[in-house]
């Protein structure tokens, strides 16, 4: 490693902004405590559906757009560049994906999806790094165009060909879908039996390995695959140099502008795999409107993961699993989760009580009170309630975990090559 490198490394925020992290052990605890948690209030409410493999799975295909957008976010911001326009990269994708998909086959569709988004993403770059525009106006303003666009495109692509309108396109052929033979029915078998953890943890595990879709499995490896890139490479450090102080990185020798490209176009073309996976498997077929805000919810699952891919990865589960809930069972597990939230308020008014913020612990525990009378009281829930759901979530997760959130220091600000001379 170069000596800049090496300058750079030492001068470099440490990871989780100076925190302790946390133990493999400790997290492992953490994830059961969790689990046994929910396997009770599932018990006590009676929703078996709600920790199923069907469950599992459903929600394991909501949360992988909101994931790689949710990436391609973080890739942008790691570098400085604020990303809104992640949304319009998603329609970029979608219409791409599909574009191609129905003409030459999935992987193709997938392929465009992707070059579509890196479109939208190097157009931001453009914009913003060379232009040096403000990051949020060029944003809103891709958002905008990519809707226009895909729109103006549809009327003599999708309208004229076969089955196809000009709001939606052609039927575009499945990626191929991955189950693991035995385990997958071993696992079904001790779902159905509804015991206490274990049937949970089966329905966890049997998502995972039920009709997967081969792209999922590739969404999944980009998690670790950006962790390790961004946080165990010279290059993933520089790249991140660029996000926390761009003068000193190119004071050290490091191309600002062209590590802020790179990541602001890996960006645009993650949200382009984001808008493709909507396409070719979730719905197999474009619609317009159909990102219906996925790239500002996983815009939120960034920043509630706290710029960091596993961080991400776990809210984006969270938004995708809630947008499942109305999906299967409906009210009922909606219901179910008022059960969930009471009792975990009862654990952080013990938490803050610990702590000594007596205020906070006396606002938590009132709003448990209700959440439980709530639940006691009835036995389901408005179907309004459920369709909020998702945007509930990502609005209390925000607000719960903006104090110990820790931007990139540099993260939106004007830069210019040589302002530091």
């Amino acid at each position: 490693m170069s000596t800049s490198t090496v300058s750079m490394a030492s001068t470099a925020p440490k990871k989780g902004g100076g925190r302790r992290k946390l133990s493999l052990p400790v997290m492992m605890l953490i994830i059961a405590g969790g689990l046994a948690l929910f396997s009770l209030v599932r018990v006590i409410s009676g929703a078996d559906d709600l920790s199923s493999a069907g469950q599992v799975s459903g929600a394991l295909q909501l949360a992988v757009p909101i994931g790689l957008a949710g990436l391609g976010g973080l890739w942008a911001e790691r570098a400085g560049v604020v990303n809104i326009g992640l949304e319009g990269m998603m329609v970029l994708g979608t219409w791409f994906g599909a574009w191609a998909g129905y003409q030459s086959g999935p992987w193709a569709g997938v392929l465009m999806g992707i070059v579509g988004g890196a479109l939208g993403g190097l157009l931001h770059a453009i914009i913003t790094v060379t232009f040096n525009v403000n990051h949020i106006v060029s944003g809103v303003a891709i958002n905008i165009l990519a809707v226009g666009a895909t729109r103006y495109l549809s009327n003599f692509t999708f309208a004229e060909a076969e089955g196809g309108s000009s709001k939606q396109s052609p039927r575009i052929d499945q990626i191929t879908d991955v189950t693991v033979p035995g385990l997958s029915d071993w696992l079904a078998d001790l779902q159905a039996r509804h015991w206490f953890f274990v049937s949970d943890l089966a329905g966890l595990l049997g998502g995972l390995v039920t009709n997967l879709s081969l792209l999922t499995i590739l969404a999944l490896l980009l998690i670790p695959g950006t962790w390790w890139v961004l946080w165990r490479t010279a290059f993933g450090l520089r790249l991140r140099s660029c996000g926390e102080n761009p003068v000193a990185a190119e004071s050290l020798g490091v191309n600002v502008y062209k590590y802020k490209y790179i990541a602001v176009t890996v960006s645009g073309g993650l949200a382009g795999l984001a808008g493709a996976f909507l396409a070719i498997v979730a719905t197999g077929i474009y619609q317009e409107g159909q990102t219906g805000g996925r790239g500002y919810i996983g815009l939120a699952a960034m920043i509630f993961g706290n710029w960091m891919p596993g961080g991400m990865a776990l809210g984006a589960g969270l938004f995708g699993f809630t947008d499942s809930l109305k999906l299967r069972g409906g009210a009922e597990n909606v219901h179910a989760m008022l059960l969930l939230l009471a009792i975990l308020l009862v654990l952080v008014v013990f938490w803050q009580l610990y702590r000594k913020k007596y205020v906070a612990a006396v606002i938590s525990a009132a709003v448990s009170a209700l959440l439980f009378t709530w639940y006691a009281l009835t036995d389901q829930v408005p179907s309004q309630f459920v369709d909020a759901a998702p945007y509930v979530t990502t609005l209390l997760v925000l607000a719960l975990s903006a104090q110990r959130l820790r931007m990139p220091k540099a993260d939106g600000m004007p830069y210019r090559k040589g302002q530091g001379t």
